[in-house]
């Protein structure tokens, strides 16, 4: 569908931080330059990956404003604005539009919010009200809310509501939400080729924080119908990428970025770096990639 606004690869970016805990701004520029020289056109600002529960609303706000800053009109800028109060989600989304950001990613009501099909629609039609392309986020393992095809019907009666982020990771039902016609956009890992096969729309990855040369030469590949070339690009990919899906998954794409030369420092508390015991492990599936991403 020409006229999605988020084709192809959206890069999740890593907030980086300093040995003290704070955004690191300088290593920020630092990063976003690289992945541009990469070819990555379309950045998610305050992501799952940039650790956004753990950034304090100011500094949310603060990172998107820099963050859209430093890209300037380079590429697209996408923001999540969720919180548990909708207003203010819209609030931060309003604040998102003025700085530069193009959409917004915003996940349903989440700790004990409405878990009705009226009660998510009414949510994401006060979002929508902001005036930016809200991206819905499906992730029921960690919100509880399940976004089906009945519900994503009825959320693009919406105006302003512009596609569904699926990160269930179960990729019949993310079919499911391929079929409605509507726009779907992949947030699990191990799914990236499958689900371009089944026809998603776009993809927000995390995992291309460490490996973003590769990534964009498998979405460019897809593009083409290159079904060949996509899946010898995921056998270099997909170790990792299998591999930090399975548990501890910002910390092992903050470590797998430091392996790969795309370091962020650590994950701000209260999680920690990865466990030393498991960086052997990370860096065998990253041998390929290491070597590739350093071309």
């Amino acid at each position: 569908m020409s006229n999605f606004p988020f084709p192809g690869l959206n890069l999740a970016i890593a907030t980086p931080f300093d040995g003290a805990g704070r955004i690191d701004y300088g290593r920020l520029e630092h990063n976003v330059e690289r992945y541009l020289a990469a070819g990555v056109r379309s950045f998610l600002l305050s992501s799952g990956t940039g650790m956004h529960v753990y950034l304090s609303k100011q500094e949310s706000e603060e990172l998107i404003k820099r963050g859209a800053r430093i890209v300037n009109g380079r590429a697209k800028v996408i923001a999540q604005t969720s919180a548990l109060m909708v207003e203010d989600v819209v609030e931060r989304t309003a604040r998102a539009r003025d700085a530069g950001a193009e959409g917004v990613m915003v996940l349903p009501p989440f700790f004990e919010g409405p878990t009705d099909d009226q009660g998510i629609l009414d949510f994401y039609s006060e979002v929508a009200k902001a005036g930016l392309p809200v991206i819905g986020y499906n992730v029921p393992q960690a919100v509880g809310v399940a976004i089906t095809p009945e519900l994503l019907e009825k959320l693009n009666e919406i105006p302003g509501f512009c596609a569904v982020k699926d990160s269930s990771g179960d990729l019949a039902k993310q079919a499911a939400l391929i079929r409605t016609g509507r726009f779907v956009m992949n947030g699990a890992d191990p799914l990236v080729p499958y689900a371009l096969y089944a026809g998603c729309d776009g993809l927000i990855w995390g995992g291309a924080n460490f490996a973003p040369r590769t990534c964009v030469a498998l979405v460019k590949a897809a593009s083409e119908r290159k079904w060949d070339e996509v899946r010898e690009l995921w056998k270099i990919l997909e170790p990792a990428m299998g591999l930090i899906w399975e548990g501890d998954y910002v910390q092992s794409v903050y470590a797998a970025a430091e392996l790969t030369g795309y370091g962020a420092g650590v994950p701000r508390k209260p999680l920690r770096g990865l466990a030393p015991e498991k960086v052997p492990l990370l860096r065998k599936s990253l041998e390929a990639l290491m070597e590739r991403e350093a071309i």
